[in-house]
């Protein structure tokens, strides 16, 4: 198996979680602080906090200090490509209701 196979399943490991995929989705419409993620995604200040952590440690996302509070932003437009793509398949998947 080669790095990048693997680089890429750990990637699809990051993405498995339905928050940071909701996360990442909403910093690519425009970075946002911790408290407008878990506002928008519905979990705790404490659990996004969590989950950033987990994306800036895979280097997807990186954050800006923004006054007394960060910023998130995406760090390469590749993964927002790669989740858009994603979820736009899943939408077509859907059961329609047999």
């Amino acid at each position: 198996m080669t790095d990048d196979v693997q680089r890429t399943a750990d990637l699809f490991k990051v993405l498995a979680s339905p928050v940071r995929v909701a996360a990442l989705l909403r910093i690519d419409e425009q970075p946002c602080s911790v408290g407008e993620l878990a506002d928008h995604v519905g979990v705790t200040h404490t659990l996004m906090s969590q989950h950033l952590r987990v994306l800036r440690m895979s280097g997807l996302v990186r954050s800006e200090l923004d006054g007394k509070s960060r910023t998130y932003h995406l760090t390469d437009e590749h993964v927002a490509h790669i989740l858009r793509d994603a979820v736009h398949h899943a939408a077509e998947e859907a059961p329609h209701g047999n």
